[in-house]
């Protein structure tokens, strides 16, 4: 959701669908949503006005669909960025070298950030104490490896350019 509103409010509509999916139009007055075969769209939505919600959905992989069906609002249904890491086997830590840098916690923590993620969700995901993920992003970030944006009453870290190339060189990549 983070992704989808920096690409709406950074490009406006257009630039929200452009990825979202490729059976996704944008046009002036609305969205289409094309048939699978191609044809012409199968759905059009048509916020009028009253705003369109983005919904991702782990199950419409691989489709999606627009709701538009008074008296509720106009709804777009789409597959979640990530749904293949569902079934994806845990990370086996970090890398050696990265760990020996920042500490074999911060290492985790870093790696763990390739999405954007608050202190619950990384502490759950990783095991860790809620206070000490807290103290170490305040670490990493000092250190100018992430960044901070508020979402409602979260607050999502995420890797700076720097953060992201020390996890790059860690993993052997250039």
């Amino acid at each position: 959701m983070l992704h989808r509103a920096g690409r709406l409010g950074a490009g406006g509509w257009e630039a929200a669908l452009r990825d979202l999916h490729p059976r996704v139009r944008w046009r002036d007055d609305g969205i289409d949503v094309l048939r699978p075969d191609g044809g012409p769209p199968r759905e059009t939505a048509v916020p009028g006005g009253r705003g369109l919600p983005l919904v991702p959905s782990v199950f419409m992989w691989p489709g999606v669909a627009a709701h538009g069906e008074e008296p509720w609002p106009c709804a777009l249904i789409y597959p979640a960025r990530g749904v293949a890491a569902l079934w994806e086997a845990a990370p086996a830590g970090p890398p050696a070298a990265l760990a020996d840098l920042l500490g074999a916690t911060r290492a985790r923590i870093l790696q763990a950030l390739e999405d954007p993620a608050g202190t619950t969700q990384l502490a759950r995901s990783l095991g860790i104490a809620p206070g000490a993920v807290g103290d170490h992003l305040a670490v990493l970030r000092r250190a100018g490896l992430l960044d901070r944006a508020r979402s409602g009453r979260t607050v999502l870290y995420r890797r700076t350019p720097l953060g992201d190339a020390l996890a790059r060189s860690a993993d052997g990549a250039p």
